[in-house]
């Protein structure tokens, strides 16, 4: 019998909505193994100047507290710029772990990535 590796490769596509707002789709897990990447992500993002994000996480099935801390990590580097960071489509088990945490109450929630992208501040 072999073993299913549980490892699965975070994917993050960039789509600029302008020169400061950004739509991230992010696909896989976000653990201890691929939180590094999306924190290096946020970072140079927010070097750029692009500090108003939407992630969308619809196609994220797992967020543990590696995942979390990246977020938290991001968020206070685009909030410290002047920017906003929306979380978008999470599944219900991703979005328990926000409640768990309590961290649902220092990021914003949208069902949908277009209801996200409208409450970004206009440039």
């Amino acid at each position: 019998m072999q073993e299913v590796s549980m490892l699965m490769p975070l994917t993050i596509q960039e789509q600029y909505l302008t020169d400061r707002r950004a739509l991230l789709h992010i696909q896989g897990r976000l653990d201890a193994v691929t939180a590094p990447t999306l924190k290096a992500h946020l970072k140079r993002l927010v070097e750029e100047r692009c500090v108003q994000l939407v992630l969308d996480f619809s196609a994220v099935p797992f967020i543990d507290s590696s995942g979390l801390a990246a977020l938290v990590s991001g968020l206070k580097m685009i909030r410290e710029s002047g920017g906003a960071l929306k979380l978008a489509g999470l599944t219900r088990q991703t979005r328990v772990v926000f409640e768990l945490t309590l961290l649902d109450r220092i990021f914003e929630f949208y069902d949908s990535v277009e209801a996200a992208v409208a409450s970004l501040p206009r440039d």
